[in-house]
């Protein structure tokens, strides 16, 4: 690694302010991803289109995130980070209010699409952006402030989606969204360092980033953890309700539960990160497959299953910040790249989790659901060891710099 990029990634101070800027942007990103899930009743009705039709406003932008985690970072990769950051900000401000104002369901999917862009765009260079603001022994607590911003907008948006919407309308509750957008931009605006194109990197294509050492095996458990665990994630309600037997009030106190311990556990990941990387991508997996036999096992008893969610939850607030982590540490010479990759992974998965689950439940119910679910949570586990078994990717990083 060169004196400069040494000085780039090793930052005297850590700049916590452009970190936080970062979490506001990535709360921004998720909350206005999640909305239209709390709005899509008012929302078809006030545009006279079906809800099938207005949830496809969910679909466009997870394609568009997908393909554009393929080619932002190389598209992006003679500018200044800081311009492309506040890019995409502006990007996520101009989707809320192309929904805010929309006249037809055709705009709505325009502003979608920008969403996407924005979205796959951002969280592709979240990583990278990241070690280049602190130094590198507190990369794993800056990203776990970043991820926080998830967290939180996993907890309030659906939720303060459908009552604001209530009492001021759908629309209005993307003009609030724009507005979330704006006070991160200009936060990352005032915050956010010029950060020049990253002399070490060579421009490699995903797909020889791909050809790494381990990174095969790595986006393989990836998959598999993510697909695991959105599989439980989208059949949660049913379980509860069908084999635990909580009535409203019960899910939504578990629900609840399951979001604060998942923001408690993201931000618990940057300690344990920093003491073990790799003892902790491989308790993660392992930690949330034991809660899924647990629940298997308890069968109707609300309170032992509520305990187990927030469990599972609390476990996978680690992964997100545990994998860019493992990004950052093991290819800092092409951290957006990889970044790209444990994006397109993570989608990928989602849309495998939810499509395999829909069949399983068709057949089993949900148990079997849950049951898909641990399996795909052990054997990720046992792909990760066999992943991180290896020499150590510190020491490879050290090795390359001593050569």
């Amino acid at each position: 690694m060169n004196t400069r990029q040494q000085a780039d990634t090793a930052q005297k101070k850590p700049q916590w302010g452009a970190v936080f800027s970062m979490a506001l942007g990535v709360f921004g990103l998720v909350t206005a991803e999640f909305l239209p899930a709390s709005l899509l009743t008012p929302m078809a009705a006030s545009l006279d289109a079906s809800e099938g039709m207005a949830g496809q406003a969910v679909t466009v932008t997870a394609i568009f995130a997908l393909l554009t985690s393929f080619f932002s970072a190389s598209a992006t990769r003679s500018l200044d980070r800081r311009w492309v950051m506040l890019v995409f900000s502006l990007m996520l401000i101009g989707s809320n209010l192309l929904v805010a104002f929309a006249p037809n369901l055709t705009f709505i999917l325009l502003g979608r699409v920008l969403l996407g862009i924005s979205i796959g765009g951002f969280w592709t260079l979240a990583a990278a952006t990241t070690m280049r603001l602190v130094p590198e022994a507190m990369i794993p607590r800056a990203l776990s402030i970043v991820f926080s911003g998830v967290s939180v907008a996993t907890i309030v948006a659906a939720p303060m989606g459908s009552y604001f919407g209530h009492l001021i309308g759908w629309r209005n509750v993307f003009v609030a969204a724009a507005a979330i957008g704006l006070l991160g931009l200009i936060w990352q605006g005032a915050a956010l360092p010029k950060m020049p194109p990253n002399p070490s990197s060579q421009g490699s294509s995903l797909f020889s980033v791909m050809r790494r050492p381990r990174m095969q095996t790595a986006l393989l458990a990836i998959i598999l953890l993510f697909s695991g665990h959105f599989a439980f994630f989208t059949y949660l309600r049913p379980f509860l309700e069908s084999v635990t037997g909580v009535g409203v009030n019960g899910l939504s106190a578990i629900l609840l539960g399951f979001g604060g311990a998942n923001f408690a556990g993201t931000l618990i990941a940057g300690v344990l990160l920093e003491r073990n990387l790799h003892r902790t991508l491989i308790a993660t997996p392992l930690a949330m497959g034991l809660m899924g036999i647990g629940l298997v096992a308890m069968g109707s008893a609300p309170l032992a299953d509520a305990v187990l969610v927030a469990l599972w939850g609390m476990a996978f607030g680690a992964v997100p910040v545990g994998w860019s982590t493992w990004i950052t540490r093991t290819m800092p010479d092409e951290a957006e790249s990889g970044g790209g990759l444990l994006v397109a992974s993570i989608q990928l998965a989602i849309t495998i989790g939810a499509a395999a689950g829909g069949v399983i439940f068709n057949v089993t119910g949900a148990k079997g659901v849950f049951m898909g679910s641990t399996l795909a949570l052990l054997i990720a586990t046992l792909t990760i060891y066999a992943a991180l078994r290896c020499k150590p990717a510190m020491a490879e990083i050290k090795s390359d710099r001593l050569s």
